[in-house]
């Protein structure tokens, strides 16, 4: 018992990794902590080689879109936060222009949801037609909303983290599905942290002003 356990775990290294540091990334998002980004980077890494053995293209590409928004969101609230020097009142300024927790826009919300739905017809047509996806329909879901909820937290929109709710069950079960288990494990504690987080910005939102 000892032995197959061992073994299981020297096969599913790489993707354990990714766990503990999918876990680490959520519990800086929570803080609004800055770390998040270059923690969500590596995260990144080690889960385009997981999903690509998982045959979830989608998803494995979408890791390529998280490394790219793990570098624009750093700069966001990196750039949010830094003190504005220039100006007469510097501690002043620097409040005021620091990305805050708010509300998404009625606009850029119906901009995002027209996204979403051309993203995610545009990636199920292509993963059922022209690759070997098992879940064609559910990688396209899971991936394209991702995105999307993912480039919402680096603006610090509230209501990315409804989203993660959803996203989180329903990757969850199409991961039991590929076979990914420590993943089905992280993103169950995902879906468990979501809720945390969600209440903990309603709380930084009710104290900023």
């Amino acid at each position: 018992m000892i032995a197959t356990t061992f073994s299981w775990i020297l096969d599913n290294l790489i993707e354990i990794f990714g766990v503990i540091s999918g876990i680490i990334y959520v519990f800086l998002e929570i803080k609004q902590d800055v770390r998040l980004w270059p923690v969500g980077f590596v995260t990144a890494g080690v889960y385009m080689w997981v999903f690509f053995g998982g045959k979830l293209y989608a998803d494995a590409c979408l890791q390529f879109y998280y490394l790219v928004i793990s570098v624009l969101g750093w700069r966001w609230w990196i750039r949010s936060n830094s003190p504005n020097k220039t100006a007469p009142d510097s501690s002043a300024t620097n409040k005021k222009d620091q990305l805050r927790v708010t509300h998404i826009k009625k606009g850029t919300a119906v901009v995002l949801a027209i996204v979403f739905a051309v993203c995610f017809i545009t990636v199920w047509i292509v993963l059922d037609r022209l690759t070997d996806s098992p879940v064609p329909m559910a990688d396209a879901f899971v991936s394209t909303l991702s995105a999307i909820a993912t480039w919402m937290l680096a603006r610090k929109y509230i209501e990315h983290w409804y989203l993660w709710i959803l996203i989180d069950f329903v990757a969850a079960l199409l991961f039991y599905e590929r076979g990914l288990y420590p993943t089905i494990v992280l993103y169950l504690v995902y879906g468990v942290m979501a809720f945390v987080g969600l209440k903990e910005w309603r709380k930084s939102m009710a104290t900023a002003f």
